[in-house]
């Protein structure tokens, strides 16, 4: 009919190939797990147990860094170390909540708890 069949031998090469390739890929998996499993465990000595909030909880907010944001800024050594209590709004996630400021804090609403 004017063509040749092509060679077995072509695609068995070819199949070796692919499973070659997804054993590499599946080896490459599991390193990756145990690398993140290794990861996990090492950042998770150093992370420290964080109170739960409610909405509705009164919370003192830090002004470590609020110097600058403060509308009535005072010398670094004069100012209070919290401010507040501010109420809850909305939790936002594990890490922030969402606060009730009063207009003289010049600061996004939402607020990291380490914050807190």
């Amino acid at each position: 009919m004017g063509f040749e069949r092509r060679k077995k031998e072509k695609y068995k090469k070819a199949e070796k190939f692919v499973v070659k390739m997804k054993e590499i890929q599946e080896e490459a998996k599991v390193a990756l797990g145990k690398a993140q499993e290794d990861m996990k465990k090492y950042a998770d000595r150093r992370r420290l147990k964080v109170d739960e909030y409610k909405v509705e909880d009164l919370v003192m907010l830090s002004t470590k860094d609020l110097k600058y944001q403060m509308v009535r800024r005072r010398a670094k050594k004069l100012m209070k170390r919290f401010v507040g209590p501010y109420k809850v709004q909305k939790i936002m996630s594990s890490n922030a909540v969402k606060l009730e400021l009063p207009s003289i804090v010049k600061i996004h609403l939402v607020v990291n708890v380490s914050r807190i």
